[in-house]
């Protein structure tokens, strides 16, 4: 069954964005995805409280969407979403994931999506740091899962609020968590096997990434949808102000980081508070999504530069705001209005990803 969500309309997910849909902008600009999710969630305990548009997306959903949007994307990144975790538990558990992503690779690389149709040829995974050393077991276990793996996420959103959601990982109770010490001893780990982790929290954390950053300047921290600006809560009604205030000063920090990466996307989760999910039918164009979101990554690609920012599509978890064709002709509006030359478009676009994630590139591909 595809992925779904009725809407005010009456219209599935996929119904609501083709009503919309545009025709690609600039369809020769090379494109690597270099942050989505895959899962099926019918294991799930609390299943039936799992929207709709979340309960299934896998490898033939995430080429569907590309196929439609026209854009070439030639090649993807998975980011892990604890899908898939072996059944009998325990600090390995989520070298399943790995397993599960490597079959999409290689399922990928048969052809059986389509002719030269690619995905996941990076994965990052999970593994949970405050084990201190003994993180290195899954550490090692994960790398045997597959040869695309690159290294971890693990997210530490935390805030007091209830109308702020935790993530599900073991540690989302843990307030401060980057800066524990169990947790930076696991950490020291990533370094000697040379892996990324990726950073995913809220904005007024921002702070705790830049201290980590410089704490560990040997290794690469990508910094997952531009360092999460809450819109929803304490902070509904706030982005224009207060919020983007705080997030601009803790991005600046972070930014200082030469071993730090910005993915510029995530701003179609509803946390972020730009309501395009509950937009009447159609999808919003893309001119509305480059409205909404131009000064938030705009300021993130001047703060670090086309050399160490990537666009993202973050789907299927941002596909409840817009389709992804309309996304990237989102993001190709935000590169033109910043005046990008044809190098810095191609290291937003996919150079920049390639390099931090250690892809091969098509021939013929400028690097």
């Amino acid at each position: 069954m595809p992925i779904a969500k009725i809407d005010r309309d009456g219209k599935t997910l996929d119904e609501w964005h083709a009503a919309g849909a545009e025709p690609p902008l600039d369809p020769r600009q090379a494109i690597l995805d270099p942050h989505h999710h895959l899962w099926d969630r019918r294991n799930a305990e609390d299943y039936s409280e799992v929207a709709p548009a979340h309960r299934r997306y896998l490898g033939d959903d995430l080429i569907d969407d590309i196929v439609r949007s026209g854009h070439r994307v030639f090649d993807t990144v998975f980011v892990e979403c604890l899908s898939m975790y072996r059944a009998e538990g325990g600090p390995t558990a989520p070298v399943g994931e790995i397993e599960f992503v490597q079959g999409v690779r290689a399922m990928a690389a048969a052809d059986l999506f389509g002719e030269g149709l690619r995905c996941c040829g990076g994965i990052i995974g999970f593994a949970d740091l405050t084990l201190g050393p003994e993180v290195a077991i899954a550490l090692d276990a994960l790398a045997t899962g597959s040869s695309r793996f690159r290294g971890i996420r693990q997210a530490h959103g935390f805030h007091t609020s209830a109308d702020v959601p935790r993530n599900h990982h073991p540690t989302r109770a843990l307030e401060g968590l980057l800066g524990r010490e169990d947790f930076r001893t696991g950490f020291a780990e990533l370094a000697k096997r040379g892996l990324i982790f990726e950073c995913w929290g809220y904005h007024e954390q921002l702070n705790e990434v830049a201290d980590l950053a410089r704490t560990f300047p040997e290794t690469t921290i990508v910094l997952d949808h531009i360092g999460g600006p809450l819109g929803i809560g304490p902070y509904a009604g706030l982005h224009g102000t207060e919020v983007f205030d705080v997030w601009r000063q803790g991005l600046e920090q972070v930014a200082a980081c030469t071993n730090v990466v910005v993915k510029l996307g995530g701003c179609g989760m509803p946390i972020y508070g730009f309501g395009f999910e509950d937009r009447a039918h159609p999808s919003p164009s893309s001119e509305a999504l480059a409205s909404a979101w131009s000064p938030w990554l705009r300021f993130a690609l001047n703060a670090f530069g086309s050399d160490r920012s990537m666009f993202e599509s973050n789907f299927p978890v941002d596909k409840v705001s817009c389709s992804y064709g309309n996304l990237w002709n989102a993001f190709k509006r935000i590169a033109s209005a910043e005046g990008l030359d044809s190098i810095q478009k191609n290291g937003v676009f996919y150079a920049t990803a390639a390099r931090i994630y250690d892809l091969n590139l098509p021939r013929g591909l400028p690097d």
